[in-house]
């Protein structure tokens, strides 16, 4: 079934428009007909490829790091300018690092701070930011991207774990006090190929695939089929977790 025009008239931010995640659903976004607004806190090459990338046009790229209020704002005047509306917000921007769990002392207060600062802060901030847009119009959906390791506490390090937990919570608060006009949801990926995957070893990698019970981990274009179905196919769901996971949360 092609996606193509599912998303004709409709305008998408994606926070970390340039990471793994991000550009497979901006690819898809664009594919489906959406005019996307890519943002990066650092990455400003990486996102402009991808935005040279995608099909169709009127899209656009801004430096926005989540974690800078003001830089959302100066987000939200600009999309208002340009195109008068949100009707998609993907929060894909996040950051961790790994820390065995029994490590206590290696993850530090600078460390946990930044992620949370980024992986939950950033996210409310960028709906704060955006709310009134999204809001506009026949409303619009929001789509965290979480991780199946706020479920399980199995994760690159705790702090990420409970980052990814907050988010959920979020994603359920926010569901319920922004309806009828915004619809908030989480994809929630396990293991997705790509970057991060590339660094852990082969054998440990296969066992993490034959546990798992379709056989096989997800990709970056899995989580961008779940993000556009949660915004153009499932119209009643809200303050909903959806796991993209092949069916294996815990380890």
């Amino acid at each position: 079934m092609s996606n193509e025009g599912l998303m004709t008239g409709k305008i998408a931010v994606v926070t970390g428009g340039g990471g793994g995640i991000g550009s497979a659903i901006c690819v898809s976004l664009a594919i489906a007909g959406a005019r996307v607004v890519l943002t990066y806190r650092k990455s400003e090459e990486k996102t402009n490829e991808v935005a040279a990338t995608l099909e169709g046009e009127g899209h656009l790229v801004v430096h926005a790091p989540v974690e800078d209020r003001k830089a959302l704002e100066r987000l939200a005047d600009q999309v208002k300018d340009r195109y008068g509306k949100v009707d998609l917000l993907v929060n894909s921007a996040g950051v961790t690092r790994a820390v065995v769990h029994e490590d206590l002392d290696a993850l530090d207060d600078d460390l946990i701070d930044e992620i949370f600062r980024v992986n939950w802060r950033g996210a409310f901030a960028s709906i704060r930011a955006l709310k009134s847009l999204l809001a506009s119009g026949e409303g619009g959906v929001v789509v965290n991207i979480s991780s199946i390791a706020g479920t399980t506490g199995i994760g690159s390090n705790v702090a990420y774990c409970a980052s990814k937990a907050a988010l959920n919570s979020m994603t359920v608060s926010l569901g319920r006090a922004l309806a009828p006009e915004i619809r908030v949801v989480s994809v929630s990926p396990g293991w997705v190929l790509g970057d991060y995957s590339k660094k852990i070893d082969a054998t440990y990698l296969q066992e993490q695939i034959d546990k798992t019970p379709l056989g096989r981990l997800a990709t970056t274009e899995d989580v961008a089929r779940a993000v556009l179905a949660a915004a153009t196919a499932l119209t009643a769901t809200t303050a909903s977790i959806i796991p993209v996971d092949g069916g294996r949360m815990f380890s």
